[in-house]
């Protein structure tokens, strides 16, 4: 293991069970193809930034083991004593280590999934470029990095898929049940994204857009949340925006477009 000092800071930690389920749904459904392909070796997913308690690790493994029953997760953690605490919890295929964005692992391992979330939520924006190109420079070849955000029990979750060539991707996931409008997950976006939620930036026409949509398919309602979600985001496809998911992830309550749609604008 590297002895250089983890690159980051330390985080308040917070976590709850259960809540980073609806990433962890996506990476067991659209992304269970990069897992189930990768053919050097057992795959490694790291849990960077697991915070106090290790239990999204936990979840993790569960999680995955399903789609290759051989995958290695790795919880890394800035702060020794959230390591230390967790090493009664590891197993075979489970592990914790003490590390930053520079994702050290043991013989020069190269992960093929960083999941970071609620991480770089606390770093000012102009951190964000350095902490990708250091986690994505990581990776194993078609590796992922997902950089998210989240509220405390997960209801609203969102985050950027990172390859090698950049972001790819932004994905955002409502509990629909008690839905008031989709634009209230503005406040969970990434933080590459969460300070551009003003008019003249992408981010913001596009969370505009999804408001009139939802609004638009008011009549769908009596058929159920689920069924107004559907005509929304149909609509905003029709529209003209590049989502590059389809109706069997928009039931859960959950949307990707592209990332350069909705991308920073160039200052």
């Amino acid at each position: 293991m590297s002895r250089e000092r983890p690159q980051g800071v330390i985080t308040r930690g917070t976590t709850n069970p259960n809540r980073l389920r609806r990433c962890d749904r996506w990476l067991g459904g659209p992304q269970a193809g990069r897992l189930r392909r990768y053919a050097d070796g057992p795959p490694t997913v790291v849990d960077l930034g697991y915070g106090a308690s290790p239990v999204t690790a936990l979840e993790l493994s569960d999680r995955l083991r399903r789609v290759r029953p051989d995958v290695q997760v790795v919880g890394i953690e800035i702060d020794p004593a959230r390591v230390l605490a967790a090493q009664p919890l590891a197993r075979p295929g489970l592990s914790f280590a003490l590390g930053g964005f520079e994702v050290p692992l043991p013989g020069g391992q190269r992960p093929l999934i960083v999941r970071a979330f609620n991480v770089l939520r606390q770093y000012p924006e102009s951190a964000v470029a350095d902490a990708w190109a250091s986690t994505v420079g990581r990776l194993a070849p078609r590796g992922l990095l997902v950089d998210g955000t989240c509220d405390e029990l997960g209801r609203l979750a969102t985050w950027i898929a990172v390859e090698a060539s950049g972001p790819v991707s932004l994905t955002l996931s409502w509990r629909l049940r008690g839905l008031s409008r989709p634009s209230q997950i503005a406040e969970r976006l990434p933080k590459a994204l969460i300070h551009r939620n003003v008019p003249g930036e992408p981010v913001h026409a596009f969370l505009a857009e999804l408001d009139k949509a939802w609004e638009r398919s008011a009549s769908h309602a009596a058929y159920g949340v689920r069924q107004r979600f559907l005509a929304t985001a149909g609509s905003l496809r029709d529209a003209g925006w590049p989502l590059i998911d389809g109706p069997s992830r928009w039931r859960l309550g959950e949307l990707s477009v592209a990332y350069g749609a909705v991308a920073p604008a160039q200052r």
